[in-house]
């Protein structure tokens, strides 16, 4: 079993499934999770890489997350797209990636990963709510390098 597929169970992916879609009710914003075994170099760069690769640059309001994370560097970077980066303050995502590091240094990675979540759909619903209408632009399922 991969390092990937080891830092999860099945049951936990749900757990975080399910966690963006309820992020997501009460947002325009759109979130999604990746995993894999390195950043092979600097995380955040590789998060930029995979958030055009896996197209979440392509949202109508330019606000997609991506919540990337390297498992074997133990690195993790909230990537926001330019709609979000343009209309937030500074230090938008460090409450965020605080909650986050403090369930990693336990080992609890899910609980770590689905709290980034919801909190992420509350900081994203105070600029982009939910709207009549709103189609979700990207799977809610985890992507894996």
């Amino acid at each position: 079993m991969s390092k990937i597929e080891a830092f999860l169970t099945a049951d936990e992916e749900q757990d975080i499934v399910e966690a963006i879609r309820i992020a997501e009710l009460n947002t325009s914003g759109e979130i999604r999770v990746h995993l894999e075994k390195t950043a092979n170099g600097d995380a955040t760069n590789r998060a930029l890489e995979l958030f055009h690769f896996l197209k979440m640059d392509n949202t109508k309001l330019q606000n997609g997350v991506l919540i990337y994370v390297a498992i074997e560097d133990k690195q993790f970077v909230i990537y926001g797209d330019r709609g979000i980066n343009d209309v937030v303050e500074t230090n938008f995502w460090n409450s965020t990636k605080d909650i986050m590091q403090a369930h990693f240094k336990k080992g609890d990675f899910k609980q770590g990963l689905v709290d980034g979540i919801l909190k992420s759909g509350e900081q994203l619903q105070k600029y982009f709510p939910y709207e009549d209408g709103d189609v979700n632009e990207l799977s809610n399922e985890i992507s894996k390098g």
